[in-house]
């Protein structure tokens, strides 16, 4: 019987523990067959192992058999009490309403409207729209559910960032967004905190039946997605809120028969969500709200026509739409998704962080491997943990030998020929302190949470200014002081236009070989010289 009980959960890696797999992977029977949880796994809801299957019935992590049967007995023992059941407790009224919309007073803690104006200028907050609601200064503001406001709070959020200030109470009353905000800026929170106030909100309401999806959030990379569901999973612990995780590289059962049996909320790639609604049979129509994440890295990686392709099989979906960059291709595809927009950016827009310290350096390609060695060696400059952004899988794996060789401090390579389980070892390495250094491609410009990240050393310059903002903001999250430090050379000629306005606009200094580039000259950059005054 115990078997059949956890036969119908789901692992963490979207595997379906069935009977016809127990051979090649038996469900393990007692906790002490569990292995302990590596920094940020699942926790067993018993006793804290690693928590390799999901509670159908609780929608809790849990480690074996014994665990669930034990979770499942205090569940029972708390819903049906032996001795003077306790009569049914109605929710409380801020459990009903997922927002409240009062007078402005109200709404944004008392603030006039002047007081307004000088808040957004404060805190660098560009609005573009018709209506737009009153940034808040408070979660507490918005309304929230009890229970989510308390799971915000653990979670390490105690007041709104900037973009959170305006970007949640704009959101909690349905408007379509379009938000640019620095990496780190706390972005992923703007977006899940109204998805689950609607969700909630939504099955309240309407407490039986077929649980359909009713929010979907794309996001370009499985790491960004699995990253976001984390996320929404932490927040809405205790709340009638269930996720699926819809990417590649794992089995597509256990996804469907997640998604089948009921959730709230769906975090996929598009390529697998639209894989799995031609293939199967996947309710959508009750789906409300849309949110698409990096939208500009959507657009690079040419995910357009399948974003737009699930956006078309909606019914007019709320849409949601965040990006640290907002391109003109970006503003366009917004524009097609959704009318009466507001647009939302923090800082300026499209420029680096200014919590980030940039510091670029003309080195030639033969002398940069010596360069960085320098620049590790040095109790001045070097600042650990870094990372190490690079153009090639091959010149990721040949520098971080070549650091270890060279300075004796150990580094490793992530990149995309890594397998999933590679990538998850080394951040975990990296973020609990086993390695200072990692020297990756592209793959961790984006999204990625490395919170300990003060350094980042850009190798090798991307192909693209969007990118280069990305790995400059690594440098910092919610606001932190950082350090970006960037090799260039006549090799990046193409991005020196770019590069030069983006660290003017930052008060960078300009190295003398960038500024008298006689590529810039060709762009109308030429220095001005001097003018001679005849005696």
């Amino acid at each position: 019987m115990e078997d059949k009980q956890i036969a119908s959960s789901v692992d963490h890696n979207g595997t379906f523990d069935t009977a016809c797999d127990a051979q090649e992977c038996p469900v393990k029977q007692r906790c002490q067959e569990q292995r302990e949880a590596l920094p940020r796994e699942p926790h067993c809801a018993i006793c804290g192992r690693y928590g390799e299957y999901i509670c159908d019935q609780t929608d809790e992590d849990i480690c074996s058999i014994e665990c669930k049967t034990i979770l499942l007995a205090r569940h029972e023992k708390t819903r049906n009490p032996r001795l003077n059941p306790a009569p049914l407790v109605k929710i409380p009224t801020t459990d009903e309403c997922f927002y409240v919309k009062g007078n402005n007073k109200t709404d944004s803690g008392g603030l006039t409207s002047i007081q307004i104006e000088s808040l957004r200028s404060k805190v660098e907050l560009h609005i573009k729209g018709t209506s737009v609601p009153a940034p808040v200064l408070s979660f507490s503001s918005c309304y929230l559910p009890e229970k989510l406001e308390k799971n915000l709070e653990s979670a390490g959020y105690v007041i709104p960032t900037p973009v959170q200030m305006q970007a949640i109470p704009a959101a909690l009353e349905r408007r379509n967004l379009l938000v640019s905000a620095d990496t780190g800026s706390g972005k992923t929170a703007s977006f899940l905190v109204p998805v689950i106030s609607y969700c909630l909100s939504i099955r309240l309401q309407h407490v039986t039946g077929q649980k359909n999806p009713l929010a979907v959030v794309l996001s370009p990379t499985r790491e960004l997605c699995i990253q976001v569901e984390e996320q929404a999973k932490l927040l809405g612990k205790g709340l009638p809120f269930k996720t699926a995780l819809v990417v590649g590289g794992d089995p597509l059962a256990g996804q469907i028969y997640r998604i089948q049996n009921g959730v709230e909320l769906i975090v996929a790639t598009p390529g697998r969500l639209i894989d799995l609604l031609t293939k199967h049979d996947i309710e959508l129509s009750e789906v409300s709200i849309l949110v698409v994440d990096e939208v500009d890295c959507m657009l690079q990686k040419g995910f357009r026509d399948q974003v737009m392709q699930i956006f078309q099989a909606l019914s007019q979906p709320q849409a949601l739409m965040f990006s640290a960059t907002v391109s003109k291709e970006v503003e366009r595809m917004a524009s097609s998704m959704a009318d009466d927009l507001i647009f939302i950016s923090v800082g300026k827009p499209n420029r680096p962080s200014n919590s980030v310290k940039q510091i670029v350096i003309w080195v030639e390609s033969k002398k940069k491997k010596q360069k960085l060695f320098e620049i590790l060696m040095s109790k001045q400059h070097y600042n650990p943990p870094v990372v190490v952004f690079v153009g090639s899988r091959l010149g990721a794996d040949v520098l971080s030998e070549a650091i270890f060789t060279a300075t004796g401090i150990k580094a490793l390579s992530i990149h995309g020929e890594k397998t999933m389980k590679e990538r998850r070892e080394i951040l975990q390495q990296f973020l609990t302190g086993e390695i200072s250094i990692i020297v990756s491609t592209g793959v961790l410009g984006r999204g990625v949470d490395l919170l300990k990240v003060q350094q980042v050393i850009i190798f090798d310059m991307p192909n693209s200014m969007e990118e280069f903002i990305h790995q400059v903001g690594r440098a910092s999250r919610m606001g932190e002081e950082g350090t970006a430090i960037t090799f260039v050379n006549d090799e990046d000629k193409k991005l020196f236009r770019e590069l030069v306005q983006n660290l003017k606009s930052v008060g960078a200094a300009i190295p003398k070989e960038l500024a008298n580039s006689k590529y810039l000259s060709a762009y109308g950059f030429s220095q001005q010289r001097k003018r001679k005054y005849g005696s």
